[in-house]
């Protein structure tokens, strides 16, 4: 699904079925039905493939790709300066570039980064389901961000509870004053990483926190995942989308980005 928003506004969800984007917001309360047509396209290059792995590669391009890199999920490892990186032109692309260390609110207050941050908003935050974000530091590459979210990590998580994030509306949290207070705490470890890298590998970000609000009617209680590769088809009242998770009545949730590249079917009665 492809998540937009604008400070103030609702979340508004677009999802790809063919050549059209489906404007999901329109569809809440309506009874939906998807059918997986039992065929797997790669998003990179396109093959047809039996299995998809890293949430829509095939496995020659999860084993070739720099963004299929271990890591990816680990900036920390970064290793373009040894000479080693998978796609050097991505990498500088993508990874010598600036970078910013967040926190968010998904149910559990976590800590993450983001390349970018457009008119206020990360679509980072949009994915994860977060109800409030606040950057809090730039850093310009993105081995230094795994640096220093490493740093942040000895004193609060790094992910996102999906099944906590789903349940309700979490109370809000001071995020400022959380923020002082983490960086007060890696002022030592962020010194050590300036000596390394120069004073302007890291700056403290001067910003608000930011408040997103997802369209959702009714909020799950005992949450039932949807396995699209053991249930080829499923259909249900469409209660909400959070993340990248709908919300069908009966408590049905369904993680859409995981089954990127499935064919699909959609059918609805809106």
């Amino acid at each position: 699904m492809r998540a937009t928003a604008k400070i103030g506004d609702i979340t508004q969800y677009q999802l790809p079925i063919g050549d059209n984007l489906v404007d999901m917001n329109a569809l809440i309360s309506s009874q939906i039905s998807f059918k997986f047509n039992e065929v797997i396209n790669c998003v990179h290059c396109d093959r047809i493939t039996k299995k998809s792995f890293n949430q829509g590669y095939c496995y020659p391009c999860l084993t070739k790709l720099a963004q299929c890199d271990t890591c990816i999920i680990k900036p920390e490892l970064c290793h373009y300066d040894q000479g080693t990186c998978r796609e050097p032109a991505w990498g500088e692309a993508h990874c010598l570039t600036d970078h910013f260390v967040y926190l968010s609110n998904t149910g559990t207050i976590k800590v993450g980064i983001t390349r970018h941050v457009t008119d206020g908003i990360s679509s980072r935050w949009l994915d994860q389901g977060a109800t409030q974000a606040l950057p809090i530091l730039r850093v310009k590459n993105r081995l230094i961000s795994g640096q220093v979210e490493t740093l942040l990590k000895e004193h609060i998580a790094d992910k996102t509870n999906w099944r906590t994030m789903l349940k309700s509306v979490p109370d809000q949290v001071d995020l400022l004053a959380l923020k002082h207070e983490l960086l007060e705490k890696i002022s030592e470890g962020s010194k050590k990483i300036q000596q390394q890298h120069g004073l302007q590998a890291i700056t403290e970000v001067e910003s608000s926190p930011l408040s997103i609000t997802y369209p959702v009617e009714q909020y799950p209680v005992k949450i039932k995942s949807i396995n699209l590769d053991k249930e080829l088809a499923f259909n249900g009242v469409l209660q909400g989308i959070k993340g990248q998770y709908l919300m069908l009545d009966g408590d049905r949730v369904i993680n859409l980005r995981k089954y990127a590249g499935y064919q699909m079917t959609l059918t609805t009665d809106a």
